[in-house]
């Protein structure tokens, strides 16, 4: 079979004959139909990334595709390899695909939704009227935080580098459009939701209006600044931090049961996932170009 695989850190993904993945008990082969790029993948191959999988790999932790007979999206196995024409996905992350939905939206779902979601209902507590920043707002996760933001009844600023990722945003219900510079003139913001990490992060902090919380679920732009808890302290302000991947190691039935919740939501039309651009399996190396270039809008996601 087919994969796209990253020999070296910085070095290309090339499309090669790879074995077929094992299918051991707990584990079932999916025909990949479509195969969700998130950017930490994109961290990985550029050396970034705190924990990298051991090299060669196959990249990619979320798929949609075919497994006897059923339209399903699913988690991959711990070790990767979601970039391939077939994957082993565990059987406890498997889930069904909505009847109307494509597969690349399949692709583009778990990660997306589960990471704005679980810290909007676990760690924030939005209610109707909060004031939701949202930054990065046109991304994968962006898309996904400012459509289950409204969907708990909150107001939505959203943060993002172009008129066109603002268009976007207003589209999916945010109030509000803003640069990133303008961050720093916000100071009535409950929850700020932020995957860019560095100056951003420390701007949405200092947006927060008292009892205001910010959670850092990413570090796209650049390393978090070190926070003095006494600012904290002063300011009646807080800060969280997200990682799905480990949650999912500590707290499997907890995220499996809020991806099911999630998914009835996109089978009801209350939301529905972006996906901005797909590229073939053997193209992969331009698909990760176009998302490290800050061109992508919603999710990107390879096909066979």
């Amino acid at each position: 079979m087919k994969a796209a695989v990253l020999h070296e850190v910085g070095g290309q993904l090339s499309l090669e004959d790879v074995a077929e993945p094992d299918v051991s008990e707990g584990l079932s082969l999916v025909d990949m139909r479509a195969a969700g790029i998130n950017f930490a993948d994109v961290l990985i191959r550029l050396g970034h990334y705190p924990q990298p999988p051991p090299l060669p790999t196959v990249l990619g932790n979320e798929v949609a595709g075919d497994l006897d007979g059923r339209r399903v999206l699913a988690f991959v196995r711990t070790t990767g390899g979601g970039y391939a024409e077939r994957v082993a996905v565990d059987d406890e992350w498997v889930f069904d695909l909505p009847p109307d939905a494509s597969y690349a939206e399949g692709a583009s779902f778990l990660t997306t939704f589960l990471t704005a979601w679980l810290p909007f209902i676990r760690q924030a507590h939005i209610r109707p009227g909060s004031h939701v920043l949202v930054t990065a707002a046109a991304g994968g996760v962006g898309t996904a935080a400012i459509q289950l933001a409204r969907h708990l009844g909150a107001r939505v600023t959203a943060a993002a580098g172009s008129e066109e990722k603002h268009a976007l945003a207003r589209e999916l219900g945010a109030e509000a459009t803003i640069s990133y510079d303008a961050i720093a003139e916000l100071d009535d913001v409950d929850v700020a939701l932020d995957p860019v990490g560095g100056p951003v992060f420390a701007a949405c902090l200092k947006s927060l209006r008292p009892l205001g919380v910010a959670i850092g679920i990413g570090f796209a732009g650049g390393a978090w600044e070190p926070v003095d808890p006494a600012r904290l302290v002063g300011r009646n302000v807080g800060v969280q931090g997200f990682y799905l991947g480990r949650l999912m190691g500590f707290e499997p039935r907890l995220v499996q049961e809020q991806a099911r919740e999630l998914i009835a939501l996109w089978r009801r039309g209350s939301i529905r996932p972006v996906v901005g651009a797909e590229y073939p399996l053997a193209d992969a190396q331009a698909a990760h170009e176009l998302i490290a270039s800050r061109r992508s809008t919603g999710k990107v996601v390879l096909v066979p």
